[in-house]
């Protein structure tokens, strides 16, 4: 029995209980969720993990990051410590996308270790096989093959179409097709003449999806890559697409969430949310980014937790993440933590506009802690608490109750010993870690000169 199938007859499974109790949410919530299509709890039972997380409405804003290697550079220790990394530095889910002659070897080791969802790209391996002309030749045994293996879901781009395709050349694109999977399906649909497999035959797709209850990551393979291709018709032609696609999955009992951009401006990111969401039924969207500037090569962690974080905050229900490399090479573990921190920053945000995993009461467990000076709880509360604490550490006034950026006349540190409701703590709690000398410096401020 698959997650769908038993939430469609009222069963509540380990995982959905799990799930509930993490999220901090009835557990009919998340069983009824699945069972019309809003949530998906990705878990193949070929290969049991403990961490459990479930996408979609109502639900904290997950985070997945993406490693793998190339046929430029391939390392499976590398690889295997991104995916420690990523995972270390709180990702929900994984994702590897590894394209060299090792791609089989680093998905094995990734189900070995990885103890969150894991997902993949079955093309690669089938265009690795048999070419970019010839991959419909084994992509269905690739699928099954690591659907066994144990893969929780699978990005495939079944709304690149000769339809959809038709639309670039209705309206050329700056930088055509961006997405390395559907770059493959369309190289092959134009080459060939032939339609895309996985859309032509779907139902195949399906029935091996539900055999070992895969969930399916429907592709965005015409996503935009630059700005001035947001939002265009072959864009908007997939998506209608992949609502068809996502209905029929359901209906034939198998999870399915849909991928979306990419490059975005900011003005159109909620629309592009609001558009999916309504196409799809309130379908999981899961979004690359997305990015809302060309330019933040170097830095597109921060161009994409800056979309991501309005992306979240307009229901986007999990955010992929990018590192300082994008655009120019294959990351590093150390992209690897700062993609991860910086989208898991995004995601926070969102969650704080919809009031989804407790994220305002988190903020004001920091203020709180920022009010009373209280430095453990605030590397506690933080993202990243051992760079937190490093930063501090490597300070003059590490050991003091001030910070180097206002010494003496600490604003917090001032109102505290001020206001009468903290005056007293203030005082029996951190003299000792400021010392006498600087008890005496701000008391002996005047009063009204600051």
């Amino acid at each position: 029995m698959t997650q769908l199938q038993a939430a469609r007859d009222g069963i509540i499974t380990p995982q959905m209980k799990h799930v509930a109790e993490e999220e901090g949410v009835p557990v009919e919530q998340i069983r009824a969720g699945i069972a019309d299509g809003t949530i998906v709890l990705p878990y193949n039972r070929n290969r049991p993990h403990p961490i459990v997380r479930a996408i979609g409405r109502g639900l904290k804003t997950k985070v997945n990051a993406n490693y793998g290697s190339s046929a430029d550079h391939e390392d499976l220790e590398e690889e295997r410590r991104k995916l420690e990394c990523a995972v270390e530095f709180g990702s929900d889910s994984v994702m590897d996308l590894s394209t060299g002659p090792r791609l089989n070897d680093i998905r094995r080791m990734s189900l070995e270790v990885s103890k969150v969802m894991l997902g993949t790209v079955p093309i690669y391996e089938a265009a690795q096989k048999r070419g970019v002309y010839s991959f419909d030749e084994v992509i269905f045994d690739v699928i099954e093959g690591q659907a066994r293996e144990g893969v929780d879901y699978i990005t495939v781009h079944c709304g690149v179409t000769k339809r959809s395709i038709a639309r670039l050349e209705d309206f050329p694109r700056v930088c055509g097709v961006v997405s390395r999977g559907g770059a493959i399906t369309a190289a092959y649909i134009r080459k060939t003449g032939k339609e895309n497999p996985l859309f032509e035959q779907y139902d195949r797709l399906l029935e091996i999806a539900r055999e070992h209850d895969v969930t399916l990551s429907l592709g965005d393979g015409l996503r935009p890559g630059a700005n001035a291709d947001a939002t265009d018709p072959a864009q908007l032609e997939e998506l209608f697409i992949l609502g068809e696609l996502q209905q029929r999955a359901l209906k034939a009992g198998v999870q399915a969430m849909v991928e979306g951009p990419g490059h975005v401006p900011l003005d159109e990111i909620q629309a592009n949310v609001q558009i999916q969401k309504r196409i799809c039924r309130g379908a999981p969207f899961y979004v690359l980014g997305p990015l809302p500037t060309d330019c933040g090569a170097g830095y597109d962690h921060i161009t994409g937790a800056i979309g991501g974080a309005l992306s979240a905050a307009a229901g986007t229900d999990m955010l992929c993440y990018l590192t300082p490399a994008e655009h120019l090479r294959l990351p590093t573990m150390e992209d690897v933590r700062d993609g991860v921190i910086a989208t898991r920053i995004a995601a926070h945000c969102g969650d704080v506009v919809k009031r989804t995993g407790k994220a305002r009461e988190r903020d004001r467990e920091m203020s709180d802690a920022r009010k009373r000076l209280d430095w453990e709880k605030m590397y506690e509360l933080a993202f990243d608490g051992k760079k937190a604490r490093e930063f501090r550490q490597n300070s003059e006034d590490a050991d003091r109750a001030v910070c180097t950026m206002c010494g003496p006349l600490c604003s917090v540190n001032i109102d505290n010993h001020s206001d009468p409701q903290y005056a007293a703590e203030a005082a029996a709690n951190h003299r000792h870690m400021f010392g006498q000398a600087i008890v005496e410096k701000v008391e002996a401020i005047p009063k009204g000169t600051l």
